[in-house]
C-alpha cells in the first residue's frame, strides 16, 4: 500500500550506491597495485635464484662477503663459509677466492677473516686468494675476475659463486656483467631470522638499483 502511495505520488526512492573514488584517488590506488605488482615479481626472481645451480665441474670457487665483527664472521658470513667448506670437502682441488674489503665498522677485511676461518677448517692457505679491495658485490666480482687474470688462474671450466641464497639472482647478474662465463651458484642458508628478513625486503630493490647501475 506504500509502495503503491509513493508510486502514485510521483516520489521514487533512490539507492544507495555507495561512496565513489575521485581520479586522484583511482591514480594512487593505481600505482600502489602496480607497487606491489612490481615488488612481488622482483621478490619472485629473488627467490628463484636462492637455490644451488652449478652447471658442470667449476675450477674455481668465490665466496662473497660480508659483515665482520670484533670476533670474527658474522651469521650470515658464516653460513656462506660453512657452505663452501661443505662443498670443498668434496672438490679439493678448487682455488677459492674470498672477496671483500674492510668497512668503516669492520676490525678487519672480510677477505682476511674469510680466509682465516678457512684455513682454521682445515683448507690450504695456497689454495686461497684474498680480494681485500671490494666494497659492494659488482666490485666483488669485478676484482676478483681481475686477481684471477693476474694469477694465470683458469677458469674455463666455470665459475662457483657462494652467498646466502637471497644474494645469489643479482650475484649472478653482476658476475656475466664482469666477465664470466659459465657462472654456477651455491646457495647458503641465512640462519640470523631478522637478517634474512630484511635482506627478502632489501633484495629486491637492490636487484634494480644493480640493473640500472652496476657495470
Amino acid at each position: 500500500m506504500i509502495q503503491t502511495q509513493e508510486r502514485s505520488a510521483g516520489l521514487d526512492v533512490p539507492s544507495y550506491k555507495g561512496r565513489r573514488l575521485g581520479p586522484v584517488a583511482k591514480a594512487v590506488l593505481a600505482l600502489l597495485l602496480a607497487g606491489v605488482l612490481a615488488f612481488g615479481g622482483l621478490l619472485a626472481a629473488v627467490l628463484s635464484g636462492s637455490h644451488d645451480h652449478i652447471s658442470g665441474q667449476p675450477s674455481v670457487m668465490i665466496i662473497l662477503g660480508c659483515q665482520v665483527r670484533e670476533d670474527g664472521p658474522s651469521v650470515l658470513l658464516r653460513d656462506r663459509l660453512d657452505r663452501a667448506l661443505d662443498y670443498l670437502e668434496d672438490h679439493p682441488d678448487m682455488t677459492v677466492v674470498v672477496s671483500g674489503g674492510q668497512g668503516d665498522n669492520e676490525p678487519a677485511t672480510e677477505a682476511r677473516s674469510m680466509a682465516g676461518y678457512l684455513i682454521a677448517a682445515g683448507v690450504e692457505e695456497e689454495r686461497i686468494l684474498l680480494e681485500d679491495d671490494s666494497h659492494n658485490t659488482m666490485q666483488n666480482l669485478l676484482y676478483s675476475r681481475q686477481l684471477l687474470e693476474a694469477e694465470g688462474v683458469d677458469c674455463s671450466g666455470g665459475v662457483l659463486v657462494v652467498s646466502n641464497g637471497f644474494h645469489l639472482t643479482r650475484a649472478r647478474m653482476l658476475a656475466g656483467r664482469a666477465g664470466f662465463e659459465n657462472v654456477s651458484t651455491l646457495a647458503a642458508p641465512a640462519s640470523h631470522l631478522p637478517s634474512r628478513l630484511h635482506m627478502y625486503i632489501r633484495e629486491p630493490l637492490a636487484l634494480v638499483k644493480s640493473f640500472l647501475f652496476d657495470r
